[in-house]
């Protein structure tokens, strides 16, 4: 049998993003903003699990990314709508970054994802202390 997945985060962006940018729709300045959170809305879906975190967007929902955790190098995030969700940026190994837009609970999600970089990082270290 294989190893037990489990999933820690499942879920679209916070619905704040959108009722936000909605409301700054009615500005014509901000309506991409507004198309921005829509296309967000209906098919952006993140799932963080033990093991990794895929994000699947685009167009339709037909792009998908799964990173696991030793890819990551940092975690990047910066709260947003007066801090009850937040964008994060993963940066991997090889330079490339994950953008995760609108994420609720991303302090707690920033947490568990550099809990996760400490344990696949520092297991080395501390069997060779």
């Amino acid at each position: 049998m294989g190893i037990q997945e489990d999933v820690y985060y499942e879920g679209g962006p916070h619905i704040g993003d959108l009722i936000f940018n909605v409301l700054l729709g009615f500005t014509v300045i901000c309506l991409p903003l507004t198309v921005g959170s829509i296309v967000r809305a209906l098919w952006l879906r993140y799932r963080i699990t033990s093991m990794r975190i895929s994000v699947t967007g685009g167009w339709m929902g037909r792009e998908r990314s799964d990173i696991i955790y030793s890819e990551v190098r940092k975690v990047v995030s910066m709260p947003r709508g007066v801090g009850l969700w937040g964008d994060m940026v993963l940066t991997l190994k090889d330079g490339s970054r994950l953008e995760l837009r609108a994420m609720p609970r991303f302090r707690e999600i920033e947490a568990y994802i550099n809990e996760r970089i400490g344990n696949k990082n520092s297991s080395p270290a501390k069997q060779s202390a």
